[in-house]
């Protein structure tokens, strides 16, 4: 059986656990501990995007460090929440590079982590599983840079053939005004090209912010077949209810940022028919290994991880960040550059049945992708 949503009481409670267990007094990268820095949105209406990641990255940690880390070292995830807006990412950045940390980890969100990029940079610290898909963090090649899901640009290509294929050509953009949104909307004018297409109209919303009704005007005008959306679960929510109160009954499809399980949560019954596209495999078919070892973990955990799609990349995350430790360890001692080199090792496998390939020239592990839908009942199907 699926897992139903997150009552707001238990989303509260599990936001506290976050918050409390942030950012600790600075101290130096010892031996003992492997201390990774995760700015992420904790509060605010991108909240659940960040929350979900961590508690799947630490579910994994948790127990990865239970068997004993790697060489004795234990991994520790401190958290410092950015409320999804690039000025307090880079504060925060500024803040974990001073404290020493091993690496910055499960960065959330496009525009945040381009306000880390020249910092971590300057800084020569490991930027890993970010959540976010964009070609900018892709191109061009950073070594310090390693991509466990694919790209913006692998999603858009997937959802414009599948619309394309169905006969629906007339395309609208909904986009979140800053770098993720335009990201998307690059991902989707590039896949319509292809096809000698063009979207039929674009409005934007913007970050942290329900205000659509301008956009719903402008795109409705447009009569489109579909609308793709490339923004987060509020503002995507927002207007999937204003587009259907003005009339709109075509389909909508948004990329994997959106947060699934929050857009489900959002939209409640409003979300029945509503596509997104996913870069990890489904959290809740036990038929890939991947997904009964995040299931098994969830169990062991004392059932205190909602299984979605959210917390599942952050498992995934976590789960190629220790095999890149694992061949760090190989080589001798720990240090970010064997890390580096470590991961570049991995080379073409599958870890826990999900593949990935890395090398010295290319971090970006994944081109997965695959189709979801919400259901209407809180619930999403493959």
């Amino acid at each position: 059986m699926k897992p139903k949503a997150l009552g707001r009481r238990q989303f509260s409670i599990g936001l506290g656990a976050v918050a409390l267990g942030g950012f600790h007094t600075a101290q130096a990268q010892g031996e003992a501990r492997i201390v990774l820095g995760q700015s992420a949105a904790f509060t605010g209406p991108a909240a659940q995007l960040g929350v979900q990641f961590n508690q799947g990255a630490k579910l994994f940690f948790d127990q990865f460090n239970a068997q004993g880390g790697v060489g004795k070292r234990l991994v520790e995830i401190r958290t410092l929440d950015d409320g999804y807006e690039p000025e307090r990412c880079a504060e925060n950045t500024k803040k974990f590079i001073a404290d020493d940390v091993f690496a910055l980890f499960g960065y959330i969100g496009t525009p945040t982590s381009l306000a880390a990029l020249p910092l971590f940079t300057q800084a020569r610290l490991p930027f890993f599983g970010p959540f976010t898909g964009a070609e900018a963090l892709r191109q061009p090649f950073n070594r310090l840079i390693f991509h466990v899901r694919a790209s913006y640009y692998d999603e858009t290509a997937l959802i414009v053939r599948q619309l394309t294929n169905l006969g629906l050509k007339k395309i609208a953009v909904f986009y979140q005004n800053d770098a993720y949104g335009k990201a998307g909307l690059d991902g989707v004018t590039k896949a319509l090209a292809d096809l000698k297409l063009a979207p039929v109209a674009t409005a934007t919303v913007e970050r942290n912010s329900v205000e659509v009704k301008a956009a719903t005007d402008k795109l409705m005008a447009a009569k489109p077949d579909a609308v793709v959306q490339i923004a987060a679960y509020a503002g995507s929510a927002a207007f999937v209810r204003s587009a259907r109160k003005a009339g709109f009954g075509g389909t909508f499809y948004n990329v994997s940022f959106v947060g699934t399980q929050a857009l489900a949560d959002e939209l409640g019954k409003d979300g029945a028919g509503v596509v997104v596209s996913q870069v990890v495999p489904s959290p809740y078919q036990p038929s890939r290994q991947i997904t009964r070892e995040f299931l098994e973990a969830i169990k062991k955990g004392g059932d205190k991880v909602q299984a979605n799609y959210s917390s599942m990349e952050g498992y995934l995350a976590a789960r190629v960040f220790a095999e890149g430790l694992r061949q760090a360890q190989a080589g001798g001692k720990i240090t970010r550059e064997s890390f580096i080199t470590g991961t570049e090792a991995i080379g073409s496998q599958a870890i826990s049945g999900f593949p990935v390939a890395f090398s010295a020239t290319s971090h970006a592990a994944s081109k997965f992708v695959e189709m979801s839908m919400l259901t209407g009942d809180g619930r999403v199907r493959t």
